[in-house]
């Protein structure tokens, strides 16, 4: 099996459980917020399969970037590919936003924007520290 799908599942197993534990905060901030949440028990079993998967996916999503061949927009693309898919999947299954074409116009900008704003923080502050280490290596040769 290839290394990059190994640590996929791994990864996903690891952060899976997560996405549950994520989603029982949220009803108790919920409660005690007074906010009252009644639920049928397949809406229960639906939100807890649901952000199970959410977790695995976005988990096993951050081996992308680490894949040596692939540039940083063809990581960035199928991660954000991945996400934006498991995401709205689940939030669609769930009732948690309407099937409504301005509700997922407005999702979607959301999503793309940050999701891009995120990467490039992410890469530029990579590129910093790849930067100073190789600086401190040259420096270390040097002497």
């Amino acid at each position: 099996m290839n290394k990059y799908v190994k640590s996929y599942l791994l990864r996903g197993l690891i952060f899976a459980g997560f996405g549950p534990i994520i989603l029982a905060i949220i009803y108790l901030i919920l409660e005690w917020s007074g906010v009252k949440v009644e639920l049928s028990v397949y809406q229960i079993c639906s939100a807890i399969i649901t952000t199970y998967v959410i977790a695995f996916v976005h988990g096993g999503s951050s081996i992308f970037p680490q894949i040596e061949k692939w540039s940083p927009f063809k990581s960035a693309f199928f991660q954000g590919i991945s996400l934006y898919t498991v995401y709205t999947a689940g939030y669609l299954i769930n009732n948690w936003i309407p099937l409504k074409p301005i509700v997922i116009l407005i999702y979607s900008l959301t999503f793309v924007v940050s999701f891009i704003i995120i990467w490039i923080i992410i890469y530029l502050v990579s590129k910093k520290t790849v930067k100073k280490m190789n600086n401190k290596l040259n420096e270390i040769n040097k002497e």
